[in-house]
């Protein structure tokens, strides 16, 4: 076992795999608090390193691509606080900084764990139910649907509708991004049949983010959500042309004059509908008109 043991964490290595806990510390970050324990696979690691500073050092983890939803739900935007990933090291620890280091990189070497991206998540995501409220608004998982309510502060137009309930399976993405600088931050979620038309201000799948001490715990919803839609690596589901049922056949003999107007008419609507082509409005004209 490789351990080391820090007022930032804890970093535990028995082979296969990492335990990442962090620590009581007032300085660690709300969203490694929330976040809690870690077990990282060895699977799911593309490297490790240890970087000395003056008076502290840092460890670092590398993911695979794919293989972490918090990870792909950022895109490597979170601050180095924030990151569970990182480890702060003080100087009298370089030493069992560098063995853990180097037992995790050995690791690597003897699983012979490949460097391409991850076919699917390695790591589960963060715990459900998950709800933080941020911003100007609220937004909840439960694992089926999202909730997303408002707040004081929200514009009128997108408060207007009261709050969202979004199935997950009407998600197709999620998007994370914090405020920086002037730019405010955003929590974004893709649904079908809805295209982004406003800034998240006033969009209602939107919640905006300020850049006050709550909006990383934002990430956790994203991931959460992330951990539950299709891997990036999965393919997309084949796309199945639909069979235009052919125009139904009157039955023969016995029909009333006024029922086969009504269809005649019926078939020129579909027409111009776009339900049916010239070619099967045609032979459907002639079919009622045999009866007439």
């Amino acid at each position: 076992m490789a351990e080391i043991i820090q007022k930032d964490g804890t970093w535990a290595f028995d082979g296969d795999a990492l335990r990442l806990t962090p620590g009581r510390d007032k300085n660690v970050s709300l969203l490694r608090r929330e976040l809690g324990e870690l077990v990282v696979p060895i699977g799911a690691l593309a490297g490790v390193s240890f970087e000395q500073g003056r008076r502290s050092g840092r460890l670092r983890l590398r993911l695979r691509d794919g293989a972490d939803p918090l990870t792909q739900a950022t895109c490597g935007r979170l601050a180095e606080a924030d990151d569970p990933y990182q480890l702060t090291v003080q100087s009298d620890r370089y030493g069992v900084a560098e063995y853990v280091a180097d037992e995790v990189r050995s690791a690597l070497l003897l699983e012979q764990v490949p460097p391409e991206p991850a076919g699917g998540y390695l790591l589960p995501g963060p715990a459900l139910p998950v709800s933080v409220s941020a911003g100007d608004g609220t937004a909840s998982f439960d694992g089926d649907q999202v909730r997303l309510e408002w707040n004081w502060k929200t514009e009128d137009a997108k408060a207007a509708a009261g709050p969202r309930a979004l199935p997950l399976a009407e998600i197709t993405g999620v998007e994370w991004q914090p405020a920086a600088g002037l730019e405010n931050g955003y929590l974004r979620f893709l649904v079908r049949g809805a295209p982004i038309t406003a800034p998240p201000k006033y969009d209602p799948n939107a919640v905006e983010l300020w850049g006050f001490k709550k909006d990383p715990l934002m990430a956790l919803v994203a991931a959460a959500v992330q951990a539950r839609l299709p891997h990036p690596a999965a393919p997309a589901p084949a796309v199945v042309p639909q069979q235009r049922p052919a125009p139904a056949e009157e039955p023969a003999g016995g029909e009333d004059h006024d029922a086969l107007l009504r269809r005649l008419r019926e078939l020129g609507e579909l027409r111009r509908d776009g339900v049916l082509t010239d070619e099967e409005f045609a032979l459907a004209k002639q079919a009622v008109l045999r009866r007439m």
